[in-house]
């Protein structure tokens, strides 16, 4: 039995359809595990959306995107020094350069890749600072440049993010004065508002907007994650149980697959802002650690507790006394983060398939 991803194939197609409809120069983003649906399954809905261009994370993530997709291809992890000269430069693939000695030393290759200029942004990950763009005019003027890139925080003040687009349409207005034609604007976490206000801002300068979650988890009803009940046990109060022999409650335990492999029982880290969230952090890092916390499977309206630590490929559940037993084959509900979530199998109900935006 599978830990399977069920979509609704025409409410999400409509989703799709939507958000590319509203999306000004859409780049849809494919990048780690293809947010859950696999990179395939992504890049043939980009081929059928008709989009001239996706970006993906990584360079080795551009093989399984190609396979489905034939148009341009921007690889967002910034260039190394240790990648150059590795290979030739591949067809119809957009490199980012996020560094002055990696654009100098692009500008010396003989035959250089096509490359995206990334800007510093308040994110602060990758990017060379615009007060530095005088000063790299002369490697800029020896390179294929596809453009300018910046990458926005998404928790952000509305004004911050707009005062930092216009920062890089500065930047990009000041290297066309110096003879550098930068052409586009590769940038991510704007509204379609302002998006097209800084169409109207710079209307020599073509604004391509990468989107992932907001492209393909944007309808969350269209799809739902299950795992299968394997094999249910009764168990008496205070029996030993799973691999620490924790001592259960009395009740039904169940096997339903979906565990650490899938992504299953892993926490994600957040950043604690004061000393009671790190302690509440820390006490609920305790717990789920000693598998005491509610998992994110779900029967009969309630969430199930975990009976011990999530295992890799299945988790022990408790269903209470008093509650009726799901039969071994059910299929239960778990809550997901699909970014962090890999399954066994993804299943797209009947469809009526995807025509590009008019």
């Amino acid at each position: 039995m599978t830990f399977r991803l069920t979509v609704d194939g025409a409410a999400w197609d409509r989703s799709l359809r939507q958000v590319a409809a509203d999306t000004p120069g859409l780049v849809p983003v494919i990048k780690g595990n293809g947010y859950g649906f696999g990179a395939a399954l992504l890049a043939q809905r980009c081929t059928e959306l008709g989009v001239p261009a996706v970006a993906v994370g990584v360079a080795s993530e551009t093989a399984s995107v190609r396979r489905h997709f034939s148009g341009e291809l921007l690889v967002m992890a910034p260039l190394q020094l240790a990648e150059l000269g590795r290979q030739e430069p591949a067809i119809r693939v957009l490199r980012t350069v996020a560094h002055p000695d990696v654009l100098c030393a692009v500008a010396e290759l003989a035959h250089p890749p096509r490359i995206v200029l990334e800007l510093d942004s308040p994110v602060h990950r990758h990017g060379i600072p615009p007060g530095e763009l005088a000063g790299l005019l002369p490697a800029l003027r020896r390179v294929p440049l596809a453009g300018i890139a910046l990458h926005l925080p998404v928790e952000h003040p509305a004004a911050d993010r707009w005062r930092a687009a216009q920062s890089a349409l500065r930047s990009v207005a000041g290297l066309r004065a110096a003879g550098v034609e930068p052409g586009t604007l590769w940038i991510s976490h704007l509204s379609t508002d302002e998006v097209t206000r800084l169409g109207r801002a710079d209307p020599l300068t073509r604004i391509r907007t990468r989107v992932g979650t907001g492209l393909w988890l944007s309808d969350r009803r269209s799809f739902r994650a299950g795992g299968a009940v394997l094999d249910a046990h009764p168990v008496h109060r205070r029996q030993p149980i799973g691999y620490r022999q924790r001592r259960s409650p009395a009740g039904t335990l169940i096997v339903v697959s979906g565990g650490t492999a899938h992504g299953v029982g892993l926490q994600t880290i957040a950043a604690p802002a004061r000393w009671s969230e790190l302690i509440r952090a820390a006490l609920a890092g305790a717990a789920h650690g000693a598998g005491l916390t509610s998992s994110p499977f779900h029967w009969a309206g309630r969430r199930l507790r975990y009976a011990d630590v999530p295992h890799m490929q299945v988790s022990l559940l408790l269903v209470p006394t008093g509650t009726a037993v799901p039969p071994v084959g059910e299929r239960l509900p778990c809550d997901v983060r699909m970014t962090v979530t890999t399954f066994d199998e993804v299943e797209v109900e009947e469809r009526q398939g995807l025509a590009p935006p008019a």
